[in-house]
């Protein structure tokens, strides 16, 4: 018997704990949408998110119908909740109505608090997060604290920037302290920033005045000095004035899609707009033949969103068709863009690629080839034609001095005086006797004394196979015999052809009054003499100078 009424007393005891309107509590879990660390050491309260978000009636309705609010908290890294001590020295925490107060916060006030509000049918509670944090070492702030951002217009004149989230904290007509800092530099005689109490003014508005600009608040309450940090993020911004209608970049008429079925077709749609604050979002969308993509199977869109300067931005949707079909090449292609400056559009040209029949490329190879070694054939010849023209002459030239009854190969005609006899003595007969084995005829070398100028000059002429002149002003001024030299050479040259004429500039002539001399430089290449640049045997004016000389064996 007693079993069975210790049995019923367990069961009604039971009963009554399921019965307890606290065990059937709403939990609307942790609200962290308002979630922002806390300074330590620097005052902090907790609203109740449950007046706020989750409940329709405010905290004097809720008080006036019976319901007692009350706070939980649960420590970092601990397991289980427990009620709040408001009996710590000096009231550091307390209550006041639907807000819980720190003055100030500490490190190990880290936790989830939790605000419950309930009476003997009803229950409800919801946790909000509370982090406390050390400033940066070196700094006035800390980078766990993200700041507000605050959009600013450029060239803008006489803007605030209002101290946020102080108000509440200090009774009124307290006075203040404010500092104001710029990236956690203090501000002190700052271009065009006047702070003033709990109002930054930016006398006008610069884009090199973005950055984090931080207030600290200090005032008193009964008797203790507390400090309160707020720190919010300036970005400079495009006025809307400058707004325009979206520019896109591609697709354009300069590019071409040309692809066979199979491939993959990428197209990308490439449009930068200009700020536009507070106007509904820019849009950017392709059609296929007039119909929207989520009404098409096997395409594929990527979206891209890159912020630049000044709040302007660039979007790219790009269009992706895996696998092509033949008709696929032939579908119309278009991307729209749109803001409230207005719409632009433009058609992705898409081509058929053609393929070319092998015989066609073999013969267009070929072809190519041969185009390619007649040029690099023109430029050898170009460059290297004297190097081939003396390669020739010394392996397959015929030797001209055989049976041709002349004893010499060159008569040397040249101005008489010390510096062309130098030139002529020791540069040219050096290189030409001694190097290239020819035989000069020089005539106050090889006449003999007593004899009739006129007459040996002729008959030296005639007995050599060219006529060397060496050019010089000095040759113009020298008179009788350089010139009967130049005259019989040339009216040899022209009526028998047994003779060549070959003109060496040794120094140039401006003007000339000799006709025959005229006629001579008209008619016949000169060979340029260039001093040091000349001077070596293998150097150009040789090579010219032995093309224009007998063709003699050398064996």
């Amino acid at each position: 018997m007693k079993g069975c009424c210790l049995l019923l007393v367990t069961l009604w005891l039971c009963d009554a704990d399921l019965g307890n309107p606290s065990e059937r509590c709403d939990d609307w879990g942790v609200d962290t949408m308002k979630h922002k660390p806390v300074y330590n050491g620097e005052p902090a309260k907790i609203k109740c998110p449950l007046f706020e978000t989750f409940l329709k009636y405010n905290y004097s309705t809720a008080h006036s119908a019976g319901l007692t609010l009350i706070w939980y908290w649960i420590g970092q890294d601990q397991d289980l909740e427990e009620p709040i001590n408001f009996r710590l020295p000096e009231n550091r925490v307390s209550k006041e109505k639907d807000t819980l107060w720190f003055r100030p916060a500490l490190l190990n006030d880290t936790g989830n608090y939790t605000c419950m509000l309930r009476n003997s049918t009803y229950c409800s509670k919801v946790a909000f997060p509370l982090e406390v944090v050390h400033k940066d070492p070196g700094f006035c702030v800390s980078h766990a604290v993200k700041p507000d951002e605050v959009l600013l217009y450029l060239d803008a004149t006489n803007i605030n920037l209002t101290c946020p989230d102080v108000n509440g904290f200090f009774p009124a007509g307290s006075p203040l302290k404010v500092q104001w800092y710029m990236d956690c530099r203090i501000m002190v005689n700052y271009v065009e920033r006047y702070p003033a109490g709990l109002n930054l003014t930016f006398g006008f508005v610069r884009e090199v005045y973005k950055g984090d600009y931080t207030c600290v608040v200090t005032y008193k309450e009964n008797g203790r000095d507390f400090s309160l940090t707020r720190t919010q993020r300036v970005r400079v911004v495009g006025s809307p004035h400058r707004a325009t209608a979206p520019h896109m970049v591609y697709p354009n008429d300069l590019v071409e899609y040309v692809h066979s079925p199979g491939e993959e077709l990428v197209l990308p749609c490439c449009v930068n707009f200009l700020f536009l604050k507070g106007s509904p979002s820019p849009e950017v969308w392709w059609l296929i033949d007039g119909r929207n993509t989520d009404d098409i199977a096997d395409v594929n869109i990527t979206l891209t969103k890159t912020e630049r300067t000044l709040g302007d931005f660039q979007i790219e949707r790009t269009l992706i068709v895996p696998k092509l079909k033949e008709e696929d090449l032939r579908r119309n292609y278009t991307c729209y863009a749109h803001n409230p400056r207005g719409q632009v559009s433009r058609q992705a040209i898409v081509k058929l690629k053609v393929t070319v029949p092998r015989y066609t490329v073999e013969l267009a190879c070929g072809l190519g080839a041969t185009v390619c070694l007649v040029v690099i054939l023109t430029v050898v010849y170009h460059v290297y034609w004297l190097e081939l023209v003396l390669f020739y002459r010394a392996h397959f030239g015929t030797d001209e001095t055989i049976l041709d009854g002349k004893e010499y190969d060159i008569y040397v005609s040249y101005a008489r005086n010390a510096e062309e006899e130098e030139f002529v003595l020791l540069t040219l007969r050096g290189v030409l006797e001694n190097e290239f084995g020819y035989k000069l005829c020089i005539f106050d070398r090889d006449s003999l004394p007593g004899g009739i100028v006129t007459d040996e000059t002729l008959s030296f002429i005639q007995r050599s196979r060219r006529l060397l002149v060496v050019l010089s002003p000095n040759y113009v001024l020298q008179g009788t015999q350089a010139l009967l030299e130049l005259k019989a050479g040339l009216e040899n040259m022209a009526s028998k052809g047994s003779i060549k004429v070959i003109l060496v500039q040794y120094k140039a002539i401006k003007k000339s009054k000799v006709k025959e001399l005229r006629q001579a430089k008209t008619a016949l290449t000169i060979i340029k003499w260039k001093g040091e640049e000349s001077q070596y045997p293998r150097s150009r004016f040789w090579k010219q100078l032995q093309v224009e000389m007998p063709v003699k064996s050398r064996f």
